[in-house]
């Protein structure tokens, strides 16, 4: 038989512990809601969104992080990036790149190097380890440690997961939120464009250029080449180079470069031969 006389009890206890303190939450939320304040109105709804947005983009798992790269990198290499197909360059790019990534900062992701086939002198990443380096660089590079430092730059970017926070930054300022978060195909686009337009912060790069030091150190390449390229970059005549107008602040870099190599000396003296280079690279050059 039913215990009505304990129903009731065990009910107004639940209803003083749950019930007015929850009446009392939604009370002052409308206070909130309803009540304007000076010179804006606040609109509590969006900020939510972002909220939980901002939440799953800076909480993004690797396995999350290499599969947007992929979806990414597909839609670059179908539309924006036309790749440079011969076997004996690719080789030796891909080889130089993973001996760099078992020494990054991020060793386990599945890293891709791709030859972009392009006169102009860029290099840039997208989310998963996947990085891109353009055959005019391949070709203004002097030897491999010059090569290497781009890239471990550009894996320097990876390990401080610089794309992901970019797209978290764009998402919230573009307004590209729903319900549901960032929609998938709104998030590969925003990858596209932050891998081939828009510039990087200084803070980003200042970092990329200390990861990627320790990186180009730790697996034996000659210190020097991280600064002896951008230099070569900035006595060229003419516009500026892609790799500097969109890694801004080349002259601070050069210094704080400097500095960190004086404070950890490396007796790493591997790539400096420019013969060997070029004998690497020579399909390339005679293209």
């Amino acid at each position: 038989m039913f215990n009505w006389k304990s129903f009731v009890a065990n009910y107004r206890v639940w209803r003083r512990r749950w019930f007015y303190p929850l009446i009392s939450v939604i009370v002052a939320l409308s206070l909130c809601l309803s009540t304007p304040l000076p010179g804006r109105t606040l609109d509590f709804l969006p900020l939510l969104l972002q909220g939980v947005q901002a939440f799953q983009l800076s909480n993004m798992s690797p396995r999350q992080e290499v599969d947007l790269g992929k979806q990414i990198n597909k839609e670059l290499v179908g539309s924006e990036v036309r790749l440079y197909r011969n076997p004996e360059v690719n080789r030796y790019v891909e080889q130089i790149g993973r001996r760099l990534a078992a020494n990054s900062d991020r060793p386990d992701l599945p890293y891709t190097f791709q030859v972009v086939q392009d006169d102009s002198i860029n290099a840039f990443a997208t989310l998963g380890g996947y990085v891109y380096v353009h055959t005019g660089l391949l070709k203004t590079a002097d030897n491999e440690a010059e090569l290497a430092s781009v890239l471990a730059h550009e894996i320097g970017h990876i390990g401080g997961k610089h794309v992901v926070k970019q797209m978290q930054q764009k998402a919230l300022e573009s307004g590209l939120l729903t319900a549901a978060g960032l929609d998938r195909n709104t998030a590969v686009q925003i990858g596209v464009q932050l891998a081939r337009d828009l510039p990087r912060s200084r803070n980003n790069e200042f970092e990329a250029d200390q990861r990627g030091l320790r990186t180009l150190t730790r697996t034996g390449y000659a210190q020097s080449a991280m600064v002896s390229f951008m230099q070569k970059l900035l006595k060229k005549g003419g516009s500026a180079p892609t790799f500097l107008s969109t890694h801004p602040g080349t002259s601070d870099r050069i210094d704080g470069l400097r500095r960190a190599i004086n404070s950890q000396p490396s007796k790493g003296n591997y790539g400096l031969d420019k013969a060997s280079y070029k004998a690497n690279i020579r399909p390339l050059v005679r293209s």
